[in-house]
Parts: C-alpha cells; structure tokens; sequence
C-alpha cells in the first residue's frame, strides 16, 4: 500500500480484526481505530488521542531490538481493558487513532531521522488539538519527534520532562545522532533551551562525570532517583512541572523504560538495578500526564526480543500509555484543558 494520507507514515504494522460496531467496546483494541485510505481526515483530526509507531532502533548504542515495540504494543493490546478501576472511567469516553507508522531505511539512520521530523510535523500540523503518543524506538527518536513539533509550531517554547537512567547527553561527534544524545542534539540545534530541560531517574553508575559536568554548565535541570525519593517522586515531578510550566508553552514528556529497575524491566536495552520501581513510574507518568501543558510523550527504549515469554516488559509499556491516557482523561473530566486553553487564547 504505497498511498496512504499522510506522508511519512505507512499503516499500522498490526490491525486487529475489530467486533461489529454495535458491540460494546470494553478493550483497548476494540476502542483504538486505525488510519487507514478509508479514513475521513475530517472526522479524525479531532480525535483526542494520536499514537504513532517510530520503529527505529539501529541508532541505538546498545544491541537493541527496540524497533520491534510498535508491533508488539499495538499486540498487547487485547490484553487490556478501556476501564481504570483506580480512577473509576473508561478510556472509551474518548477518541483514539493509530495513525501507522514512520517508514525506516534499511541502513540510512539520516534518512530514518529525517522522516521521523516529517512525520512528526505532519502529526502536529493536521492534528493540532490532539494529544500524540510515539511508541518507539531507540531515544534519537525524541529529538526528531521534538524537532518536527517545533517545525509545526515554531512560536512556541518547548520543554522536555525527562524520566531516564541517563542524561543522554553524549557528544554527537563521536557516534552521530543515537540514543545517548537526544537531549544535546536538542539544546545544540536550538530547539530546546538547556534550562527547559528537567530529567528525573539518574542513578548509579551509569553516567560519566563529564555528561554531569555538561549539565551543570548548560544549565539543564535534574534530579537524582535518590534525590527525588527523599522529596517524593510525585513531588519532585510536580514541581518539575511547575517551573516548566511558567517559562514553556508546550511541555513535551520522554519515558525512557530504562529508567525502571531491571527487576521489572528486564526487556530493556540497557538496564540498570537500583531504578524506578513500577509503581514510581506508573506514578510520575499520571502526574505529568494531568498537567495542561504536557502535550506529547513517547515510550522509548523497550526491547520485546530481550523480553521474558510473558512479555512483562510490553505489558508495562502499553500500562504506561494507558496511565497517560489515563491523566489525559482526568484533566478533561475536571476541566483543566479548558482552563489552560482561556489563559492561552
């Protein structure tokens, strides 16, 4: 299927066969409707809820099969109900498109970056009340994902809230644009102003002293795993938000799943003991995800081939969409999306 609506994106690597539409949706692959040559652009560009697939992980500097999360996400879903017992609602309440995938080259990691900015634009462009989900992927996806949000609004200030093991500051002369440098490439290209960056999760020893001595010096804003436990880890995002919020007009949320302790993750590239433990991350996704200003997040980093056979790791991913989804929902069942939209206009 060579056309599809718009470009830069193909269909979904994995449709599910949907009920007839009189069934009662009660599961997320019943409730998630893909873009397809059928759909009418008109009647999905309001949709509350945008997810796309950024299949790339060869620009990972870890053995990665990240690439493969997107199918094995879009799979899991069956295995997930619309309803939130925690909160008591039902997902289904709002609208929700899987608008496919960004196609990859075979070997041009340039040319896999440039379609991610395209496509991003593209996102950002035709669905500009939407809240847009990219499902990763290594993490140079974040900066191409950035760049193309910025392209699509390029008078507004952007901020990046950051849950990570790591700064991901590497240098980008050494290996080029990969998954250890999407925050650099963000300050360096001018998309991102260092002070609007906030990463919650460093911990251990899985960071350089210059990386940390870079962040000092540019300003970056950060928090040590131990140093957001002792104020609380909801607090300290919290309060991440609250600066951000008073000097950004769009806040844009990076879930690195190695941020979590390889206890519960054991299908990440590059994971670490002594992380987040499930339900910190499960939490500091819901709180970010409540705020008016964050307005974009990927998953990034999640690797189904280093999985166990229960796929634990891709149940906690898509759970960590959910509860985005979840904090989505609750700032419009309480109004703060139409609060903050008056301010702004």
């Amino acid at each position: 299927m060579k056309s599809f609506l718009y470009p830069k994106l193909n269909p979904p690597s994995f449709i599910w066969v949907k009920s007839e539409e009189t069934t009662e949706v009660t599961k997320i692959h019943e409730w998630i409707r893909p873009l397809t040559t059928d759909s009418n652009p008109e009647q999905t560009r309001n949709s509350d809820i945008v997810v796309v697939g950024v299949p790339l992980s060869r620009s990972s500097i870890s053995p990665s099969g990240a690439s493969e999360f997107p199918d094995a996400f879009r799979r899991a879903w069956k295995g997930f109900t619309t309803y939130n017992v925690d909160e008591d609602l039902d997902l289904a309440e709002m609208t929700a498109l899987d608008v496919g995938d960004v196609p990859m080259h075979v070997t041009d990691i340039r040319r896999c970056h440039d379609n991610i900015v395209e496509a991003s634009a593209t996102i950002h462009r035709n669905f500009t009340t939407s809240t847009v989900v990219a499902v990763g992927g290594d993490h140079s996806i974040t900066a191409m994902m950035v760049k193309g949000l910025h392209w699509a609004k390029p008078r507004e200030e952007i901020g990046i809230l950051q849950l990570d093991t790591h700064f991901d500051l590497r240098s980008l002369a050494d290996n080029g644009p990969t998954n250890g440098t999407p925050m650099r490439n963000l300050i360096e290209s001018g998309m991102v102003e260092s002070s609007n960056l906030y990463n919650i999760g460093l911990h251990g020893f899985f960071n350089t002293k210059e990386l940390k001595q870079y962040a000092d010096e540019k300003g970056v804003n950060f928090f040590t795993l131990r140093q957001a436990r002792k104020r609380g880890i909801e607090a300290t995002v919290s309060q991440c938000l609250n600066e951000l919020a008073g000097k950004v007009d769009i806040i844009y949320l990076t879930v690195d799943m190695d941020v979590l302790d390889i206890a519960y993750a054991p299908g990440v590239p590059a994971g670490t003991p002594g992380g987040m433990t499930t339900a910190e991350l499960l939490d500091s996704v819901l709180t970010a995800a409540m705020h008016p200003k964050v307005k974009a997040i990927d998953i990034v980093c999640l690797d189904p081939l280093k999985d166990t056979h229960v796929q634990q790791t891709v149940k906690l991913g898509t759970h960590v969409f959910l509860t985005f989804l979840t904090g989505i929902m609750l700032r419009k069942v309480t109004g703060t999306d139409k609060e903050i939209n008056n301010l702004t206009n």
